[in-house]
């Protein structure tokens, strides 16, 4: 006999809490399940990627991150969108400086799958923890975030290349 049917947000709400689990954890692989083929991923520092470039680039973070805490709430969640406070703690690798995050994050679900992940946070104030002096005269310029993002984006293509070489 089959019970009530499941309430449609808790589809958005379970994928996030197996995403975030799964990051807890430092498992990559149970993280990049859970994007669909099409999914797209943008934050302050990979602006863009899509398909597997986003679930290289959560291996590529679990891998680095030896000293990563994360925790992780789900604030709303209706039947294709789920919201999702998280922290990360972690040792920033381009300098080895401690760096405290607090992320925003908007996942849309479609079939049991994120299709569209976008996570916000304070440039700024990442950029003073990771980059010390240099983030805090120029954490707040575009001209940092581009650099940022173009370390970042050449860091994925080496993982990348790496991971096809085995």
């Amino acid at each position: 006999m089959a019970g009530p049917a499941p309430d449609p947000k808790d589809e958005a709400r379970a994928v996030a809490e197996r995403f975030y689990s799964a990051f807890a954890r430092r498992d990559a692989e149970a993280m990049a399940a859970c994007y669909a083929d099409d999914a797209s991923f943008s934050d302050p520092a990979f602006p863009d990627l899509q398909g597997e470039a986003v679930r290289d680039m959560w291996r590529m973070l679990c891998a680095r991150g030896k000293d990563l805490r994360v925790e992780h709430a789900v604030t709303e969640a209706t039947a294709e969108r789920a919201r999702v406070e998280w922290q990360a703690w972690y040792s920033f690798s381009g300098t080895g400086r401690k760096v405290h995050n607090r992320i925003d994050a908007e996942l849309e679900v479609r079939d049991g799958r994120i299709v569209r992940h976008r996570d916000a946070f304070d440039f700024p104030r990442w950029a003073r923890q990771a980059l010390g002096p240099v983030g805090l005269m120029l954490g707040w310029t575009p001209f940092l975030q581009r650099k940022v993002q173009a370390q970042a984006a050449l860091a994925l293509e080496r993982f990348r290349a790496a991971a096809r070489r085995g």
